[in-house]
């Protein structure tokens, strides 16, 4: 869900140089410093550097679940999309309880209980364990970096935007000041640092968002004066679908819900958990956690849809001004400053777990694919994050619309390259070597022919459905079929202690 933060195009936030605003922002910075610092000294191997230990609780597991998944997006992107296509834009969070009670009872299990079997700690490692192929771990390894740096660039772009809108150094060194901080925590502390930093972010993501969403009530009217208005003028936005075609919303509920399964960002951090009992607390911890941050999401773009119409307020520029015009009109300072750090908390705490999950496939997963390890996994861990960090920057550079693509792209092969290899096939005794890999290819061939021809306005998709769906769907189907056919290498392809990891 992050990576619709793309909906943060190169164009400026409204200025938010306020002393107060900026007083926030450093104090902010400041509580992450300390936090990567007590992180550093906590990591002293790979295992902390990549998966913090194996050592977090339950509850530490589901505000980073949550913050890693909802990034700027909900804060920024979210409600702009509200104000755009009106409820149409609730297909995108409704799969959010369905998607946390598979991720729990499908896959959080089972990456965890082959983390203490296989004493493994990224998701090609997982993959490479269930097919008992080094060529599938390689080849979702490279899906990944590719992913990783799209995703990334979109997401430090977001950022820039923000430290730019709050204090004007210009886009280009905005944006690297926010690379050179999250730098400075990720490559001392690793995950452990990027958790709780997590941790901090989205407690203060659930706090501001509760309350903006009772100043957006309170200007909007209450639900139903906003109602009364936009039916009055465009009832279309509180249509069932919105101002999106049906085909357009389902799309959008088929490949977040399921399509979430795949982001490894998310995913990767069930192998921290450090007592799988309890994972039967998640769906209701993640979702109730989602569901209080997620308030903003609907209730500033609606209440920003009102009072534009109504007259009460100028029309936006663009739809992701409506946070900041809001903020700036109808909170008090200080609500807002908080509300700004916290966008500015959620992109660096997913741009950390993608600096980590890219690391850790460039440190670990590439070599162990090609037959070798490294000697110093920690070293070279903090090594490749820091490249990662600054090719993502200097991508980031790179017009909006382009890095609005990398994002799409990031996202879409995430789910069509990780899904049908992971999250079906710890679920399915009948997958096989051949099929994962196939699907893998499948996923990342379409997913970058479509989104390129897209990005290229060489192909455009009828009715709203996106490239990530349709290679989704296609990965999905080569996956089954090229299993059935190869069916007989099913039993060689599961090892006994995976099989009973799979029974549990």
């Amino acid at each position: 869900m992050g990576t619709l933060a793309l909906l943060l195009q190169a164009a400026p936030m409204p200025s938010l140089s306020q002393p107060i605003i900026g007083g926030v922002a450093l104090a902010y910075f400041v509580v992450v410093a300390i936090i990567g610092t007590w992180a550093a000294r906590r990591t002293r191997s790979a295992t902390d550097f990549f998966v913090a230990g194996q050592g977090i609780g339950l509850f530490t597991l589901a505000i980073a679940s949550m913050a890693a998944t909802l990034s700027g997006f909900a804060f920024i992107g979210g409600p702009g999309l509200v104000y755009t296509v009106g409820l149409g834009a609730v297909f995108i969070v409704l799969p959010a309880a369905l998607t946390n009670s598979m991720g729990a009872w499908v896959m959080a299990k089972r990456l965890r209980l082959l983390a203490e079997v296989r004493e493994m700690m990224t998701i090609p490692d997982a993959i490479a364990a269930r097919y008992d192929s080094r060529a599938a771990q390689g080849l979702s390894a490279v899906a990944i970096i590719i992913a990783v740096v799209g995703y990334m660039a979109t997401n430090i772009l977001a950022l820039g935007l923000v430290i730019d809108a709050i204090f004007a150094p210009g886009l280009a060194l905005s944006i690297w000041i926010g690379t050179a901080i999250v730098l400075g925590y990720s490559v001392s502390g690793g995950i452990l640092a990027g958790i709780y930093n997590d941790v901090f972010q989205g407690t203060l993501m659930a706090l501001a968002s509760g309350a903006v969403f009772w100043y957006a009530l309170e200007a909007g009217g209450g639900f139903s004066g906003m109602s009364r208005t936009i039916l009055a003028t465009d009832a279309s936005l509180l249509s069932p679908w919105g101002k999106l075609t049906p085909l357009a919303a389902l799309s959008f509920y088929f490949v977040f819900g399921l399509g979430s399964l795949g982001q490894p960002h998310v995913i990767h951090k069930f192998f921290m958990l450090r007592d799988a009992r309890r994972l039967k607390w998640f769906p209701l911890l993640m979702t109730a956690a989602l569901f209080v941050s997620l308030l903003l999401f609907i209730g500033v773009g609606l209440a920003m849809k009102s009072l534009v119409l109504s007259g009460a307020t100028p029309a936006l520029d663009m739809p992701d001004d409506a946070t900041p015009a809001f903020l700036l009109r109808f909170t008090p300072v200080p609500l807002a400053a908080l509300v700004f750090a916290s966008v500015a908390a959620a992109i660096m705490s997913t741009v950390n777990s993608f600096m980590s999950i890219g690391a850790a496939a460039l440190t670990h997963d590439l070599p162990v694919a090609f037959g070798t390890r490294l000697s110093n996994e920690l070293k070279w861990g903090r090594i490749w994050t820091v490249v990662i960090a600054l090719v993502s920057a200097v991508v980031a550079q790179a017009s909006g619309t382009l890095v609005a693509f990398l994002g799409i792209f990031g996202w879409g092969l995430f789910a069509s390259t990780l899904v049908p290899a992971l999250a079906v096939g710890l679920n399915w005794r009948g997958a096989t070597r051949a099929g994962a890999i196939a699907s893998i290819a499948t996923g990342l061939t379409i997913t970058l022919s479509l989104e390129t021809l897209a990005y290229l306005k060489r192909f455009s998709f009828p009715a709203g459905v996106t490239a990530s769906a349709i290679a989704l769907v296609s990965s999905l189907l080569v996956f089954f079929v090229v299993s059935w056919f190869t069916r007989t290498t099913a039993a060689a392809t599961l090892a006994p202690d995976v099989r009973a990891v799979m029974e549990v």
